[in-house]
């Protein structure tokens, strides 16, 4: 029985019926098909959805459309008819629906923004396009704003924002340096999906100016730059060190070094977000987390597994993206920041949605009249899309009503279809996400069959093999197919014959009987075509003598055989491998017809050989092992390098050949592989021996190529495995006849020295390329773009010719030719050269400055002619000095300064230059000669900066309450000084700060007085200046206030402590071993001298106290003497003088109230003090209870022996 492969049961086994069609079918592509074939339009090409056009370009949106007839093409534009004809800037391709809108002429691209609908129509119906949404792209400019310099402690996190400006098609964002090389992101620093630098931690290497965001539009291909952001990172000791003055107190004096922390998120915020994404896309998801020491990021789906194939991590695994996202997708993903310190969970609730997508798309039917089928629109979305039908473009309920369909949600249903049937339908699923729009024709035809297979078309098979007979065919109704063999056979019933849908015949295992003539007949109601083709069987290629296993000796020859046999009509190939590679490129490897021979076997040429025979239709291959074992063991041999070999000699003697034979020596054991030639020149190099040639160890002859003109010797070499002989003998000279030369000088070149020369020089050839005596060289030259003729020079054999004369900087072409007595060598290709520069004439005009900051100005200019450089033009060289500075306080002439900007640049940047100073410049163009005339001085001015540190800072006059603080300006104060800005602190004994006072002082002072200061206590100052754009360098100092001298038992000197800043804290001696020692020495003494004086005082007898007190004062104590420290003796000389309470006589002998309190009054009218009868004094040695000072610095203290100690050192 004639077996069929989807046909439908029930039908004749000898005849072939195809099923009636409900699927769709394609009208085949067939030329001669399609020119007489009624088909309605279908869309070939249009442009996409959302199409987002180029402003600078025309404006061309596509639709294409096929059908017989040729369809007519109109189109809609936000829903109403677009008439082309009333815009003179709208054509429509000729044969085609593609618009034109011609914008760059005139008119603006936002003109035609809108939504476009093309429609192709015949007679058979009507054919839509998507709505396509033209929009131009947008690049707007970052808005203008003003970026603060940042500054941060170490350790600290960051994020620099970016905030693109909103562009059509959105931009691409990157981090890069003024140099344009992008930033270096890692697992601390990275970049957002928003854009955003991402900063998990800082550290110092981070410091610079220049983190610039840049939006790449690549519609438009432009790209657009935020201004720099300057970041700045700092250690806490610097920071007190160097920005004290930029912080307030809490800030300065809080700043403490950043400690290491658990992470925490810097995005997303929160402990959850929702993500929605649409099925089909790529879903990312982003954690980027901050901390220290910086976090790593882990993710987990909580309610199920990442897909393995379509997960991947970027960006340091801080986004997670999931490719051709579905719905099965949807769920919780969590993100996980850690360090050491702890971790950190957000969770991402994702939701995918989708878009409408096919599940049965409609497609074209073609019918006869009278059948029945089915359109099948089946779509699939998230939310559920909303199927709609539309025939011919119009809504289908409100369309011409036809008896033949029927419509069923997203099924039409035809039946009794008559050619009134034919139409376009269009399918459209949509949801809240998109839509899908499909065009589908039902084509009512009436077609008698036809066969679209060539005739007589020749199929070879190998035998035993499937043979297939292709049978092509068209029709409407469906034509029934069958075939037949020879000329006047019946139909094909046999079991051997499979018939395929496609009218294919299939003969599963073709013999020598099946060749012949087939013939395809197809049939229909209307009509019946047939076809022939011809089937011839081959027989296959065999090889009948295949390639044997083989075991050889290293060294020795191994024979591979391989015969083939194969069908006489086909001719085969022979193909050997080696480990299914080609053979080694090696002529010890050598084949014939059926032989693969390998000699002098190695220990790498053991493996698999293959033998391979190809024909046009088939192939057939066989394979062999080769193993290389080691040779028999035999009496170890003398193995040495060959002895040289000998009897060389001359013949077959021609002017440009010879012919060298020799005689091997005896090669030691080791077969010579090679023999080495060389010769010598005994005319021109005579004891120099240069390689002439190689050639195989089975030669003994050689045909040697010569040169003119040289007088040859030779020697032969032979080498072996162990190494290369020694020379033979030199061979009989032989001198070869004289020639022209056969080749010219090399490297040619002509280069001026001097403005009107041209100096050409050349690679001379060498004696032996001479060819012959006489060399001499012609040297031609005539101007490139002149049309004189060329001037020529013959020149002895030299390197160098010098033309004198010749414009400035002119090219030429210059040609240098060899020649000898002979003749000459061929004529040489012409290079190119330049006359002398000079210095150029024009000095670049149009300069003008942009100052960028206080420090940055760029410079441009116009290019000069290039005539007028009269030379290769290496650059512009900017010369720039200060004239004088805007303070006028500096007025000292500065060096110029020089810049040069290579090749044909227009402008440059000059950087380093003073705050607010005058500058002037100038430019010049510059080539190899040297510089052009400078242009007319430019003066700029830069605007204010921040002054430098004031120059200097001393303390003067320090007193109990006060210090004077004394100062230079700043030596470069950039600007004009607004203030002086004061800050100070005490400290206390223990190093702690106490604290801070700020203090402005006006900008003419430099001299401030404090006041109201605390005694004997250490002052810090920070002191800066400040102009209008900010404060400058700080400068520090510290100072005391002098000791409280109502306090000291003895007189400071008046130049202790007076105008000196204390560098550092002065040590407490009063807390010294040593000091209290000295001081109870010192107490024991005075105790003594009292206890004399009262005895003296006793001599005279006893009287009343009140009388004694009356007649006679105590005598002063004398006061230490200052040459030697030591007290003075007590006296009764002066004892008519009445005692002054608490006098101490200073050396200039005078008395002071305020110098001392202490005196033997004092101790008299203390609580403890008291008189004998006598009027003896007897009071204890011992300080009196603290008082409240009465005013101004006075005490009524007694010191104690410590402070009586420290107003004596």
């Amino acid at each position: 029985m004639l077996k069929k492969q989807h046909i439908c049961a029930g039908r004749v086994p000898l005849i072939l019926f195809l099923c009636q069609m409900i699927s769709a079918l394609d009208v085949p592509l067939d030329p001669k098909l399609l020119d007489d074939l009624v088909q309605p339009p279908t869309i070939t090409q249009q442009s996409p959805k959302d199409y987002i056009i180029d402003p600078r370009e025309n404006i061309v949106i596509q639709c294409e459309a096929k059908g017989k007839p040729p369809p007519s093409f109109s189109w809609t534009r936000n829903g109403t008819h677009f008439d082309i004809d009333k815009d003179p800037l709208v054509t429509m391709k000729p044969g085609s629906g593609t618009l034109v809108i011609n914008i760059m002429s005139e008119g603006k691209a936002e003109t035609y923004e809108g939504v476009y609908q093309c429609t192709a129509r015949n007679e058979r119906g009507a054919a839509v396009s998507n709505n396509i949404v033209v929009r131009p792209s947008r690049s707007p400019l970052w808005t203008k704003e003003r970026l603060e310099p940042i500054i941060l402690r170490n350790g600290q996190s960051l994020v620099l924002p970016c905030r693109p400006p909103i562009g059509l098609p959105p931009a691409i964002i990157f981090w890069m340096d003024n140099s344009f090389q992008r930033l270096p992101q890692s697992e601390r620093v990275s970049q957002g999906l928003n854009g955003d630098l991402y900063f998990s931690n800082v550290l110092p290497e981070d410091t610079r100016e220049d983190y610039i965001c840049y939006a790449r539009f690549n519609h438009t291909q432009t790209i657009q730059q935020k201004q720099p952001i300057s970041l700045k990172v700092i250690s806490v000791d610097e920071l007190n060190d160097t920005i004290a003055a930029n912080l307030s107190d809490t800030e300065f004096y809080g700043a403490k070094s950043s400690k290491e922390r658990p992470p925490t998120f810097l995005t997303p915020e929160g402990n959850e977000s929702h993500k929605e994404e649409l099925r089909g896309n790529v879903l990312s998801l982003e954690c980027i987390a901050e901390g220290l020491p910086t976090p790593i990021i882990y993710w987990i789906k909580e309610d199920g597994t990442l897909p393995v194939n379509r997960t991947f991590y970027r960006n340091f695994k801080k986004t997670l993206q999931i490719i051709h996202v579905s719905e099965a997708d949807s769920g919780n993903y969590q993100c996980i920041a850690k360090n050491a310190l702890g971790a950190v969970h957000h969770t991402i609730s994702v939701t995918v949605k989708a878009a409408p997508y096919w599940i049965v798309a409609p497609q074209n039917l073609v019918l006869s009249p009278g059948e029945n089928g089915t359109l099948i629109c089946r779509a699939n979305g998230n939310p559920k899309p909303r199927i709609s039908w539309l025939t011919n473009g119009v809504p289908v309920e409100i369309a011409l009503d036809d008896p033949s369909r029927k419509i069923d949600g997203d099924t039409i249903i035809f039946s009794n279809v008559q050619e009134s049937s034919s139409a376009v339908y269009q399918c459209n699923a949509s949801n809240k996400y998109g839509y899908l729009l499909a065009n589908a024709f039902v084509n009512v035809l009436a077609e008698p069959p036809r066969i679209l297979t060539s005739a007589n078309t020749l199929y070879q098979v190998i035998a035993n093999r499937p043979a297939l007979l292709d049978c092509a065919f068209f029709g409407s109704p469906m034509p029934t197919i069958e075939w037949f063999k020879g000329t006047k056979g019946s139909a094909l019933h046999e079991d051997i014959y499979i018939l395929h849908d496609n009218g294919t015949l299939e003969i599963p295992v073709a013999q020598k009987d099946s060749t012949g003539t087939y013939t395809c007949v197809a049939r229909n109601k209307l009509g019946m075509a047939k076809n022939e083709v011809h089937l011839e069987i081959k027989d296959p290629t065999r090889i009948i003598k295949q390639p044997e296993y083989a075991v050889v000796q290293r060294g020795s020859k191994v024979s591979f055989e391989c015969k083939v046999k194969h069908d006489h009509t086909l001719i085969p190939t022979i193909m050997w491998l080696k480990d299914n590679g080609e053979l080694p490129n090696d002529e010890r490897f050598s084949t014939d017809k059926d032989h693969l021979v390998v000699s002098d076997v190695k220990d790498d040429d053991g493996g698999t050989y293959t033998c391979t025979a190809n024909t046009t239709l088939d192939s057939a291959s066989a394979s062999a092992v080769l193993r290389v074992v080691a040779p028999t063991p035999t009496p170890a041999p003398i193995y040495d390098v060959p002895n040289p070999p000998f009897d060389l000699e001359l013949t077959n003697q021609l002017d440009k050949s010879v012919q060298l034979t020799w005689t091997p020596g005896d090669d030691n054991n080791s077969p010579i592989k090679k023999f080495i030639i060389e010769y010598e020149d005994a005319m021109h190099e005579a004891g120099l021996w240069r390689h002439q040639a190689e050639v195989s160890g089975t030669q003994t002859t050689a045909q040697l190529k010569l040169s003119p003109y040289v007088n040859y010797s030779f020697r032969v070499m032979a080498e072996n495995g162990i190494g290369r002989s020694m020379p033979s003998e030199a061979s009989e000279q032989y001198l070869t006849k004289a020639a022209e030369p056969d080749q010219n000088p090399t490297a040619v070149e002509g280069l001026g020295t001097e403005p009107d020369n041209l100096v050409i020089t050349w690679k001379p050839l060498n004696g032996f390329q001479s060819n012959g005596p006489g060399l001499q060289y012609k040297v031609s030259w005539r101007q490139k773009d002149g049309d004189d003729e060329w001037t020529s020079v013959v020149v002895a054999n030299v390197s160098k010719y010098i033309v004198s004369g010749t414009p400035t900087f002119v090219p030429y072409l210059i040609k240098v030719q060899a020649l000898n007595d002979v003749g000459f060598a061929p004529e040489p290709a012409a290079v190119m050269g330049h006359s002398g520069e000079d210095l150029p004439m024009v000095a670049p005009g149009n300069v003008h400055v942009n100052v960028v900051n206080s420090t940055l100005a760029e410079v441009h200019w116009d290019p000069v002619p290039p005539k007028s450089v009269r030379g290769h033009l290496q650059g512009y060289r900017i010369y720039y000095w200060k004239t004088q500075s805007s303070s006028k306080r500096n007025r000292r002439h500065i060096e110029k300064k020089i810049l040069t900007f290579q090749g044909s640049k227009t402008h440059g940047m000059l950087p380093g230059l003073q705050p607010y100073s005058h500058y002037a410049l100038n430019v010049r163009v510059v080539n190899g000669k040297g510089e052009g005339p400078a242009s007319t001085d430019k003066g700029f001015h830069t605007p204010e900066g921040v002054p430098s540190a004031p120059s200097s800072l001393k303390i003067v006059n320090p007193t109990l309450d006060s210090l004077t603080l004394e100062w230079d300006p700043p030596s470069h104060p950039n600007g004009i000084l607004t203030e002086y800005i004061l800050k100070y602190q005490p400290i206390n004994n223990t190093h702690e700060l106490g604290p801070l006072v700020d203090l402005k002082i006006p900008a003419n002072k430099t001299r401030w007085t404090l006041k109201n200061l605390n005694f004997s206590t250490r002052y810090k100052f920070y002191f800066y200046a400040q102009t209008s754009v900010g404060s400058g360098s700080q400068i520090t100092e510290e100072a005391i206030t002098t000791v409280d001298e109502g306090k000291k038992a003895g007189i400071l000197p008046p130049d202790v402590g007076a105008g000196k800043a204390m560098a550092s804290r002065q040590v407490d001696i009063a807390t010294q071993g040593w000091f209290i020692g000295l001081m109870c020495a010192v107490a024991l003494l005075i105790l003594i001298l009292l206890i004399v004086c009262f005895i003296r005082r006793n001599k005279g007898g006893k009287y009343p106290v009140k009388e004694k007190e009356d007649a006679h004062a105590d005598p002063e104590i004398q006061p230490m003497k200052e040459d030697d420290g030591t007290f003075g003796e007590y006296s009764d000389a002066e004892d008519h003088k009445p005692l002054k309470k608490g006098s101490r006589t200073p050396s200039d002998r005078t008395v002071k109230k305020e110098d001392s309190d202490d005196s033997l009054v004092d101790y008299g009218e203390g609580v403890n003090g008291q008189f004998n009868e006598d009027g003896s004094f007897i009071g204890q040695y011992s300080g009196k209870k603290e008082k409240e000072p009465a005013e101004g610095n006075e005490s009524s203290e007694a010191p104690s022996p410590v402070n009586a100690m420290n107003s004596f050192v």
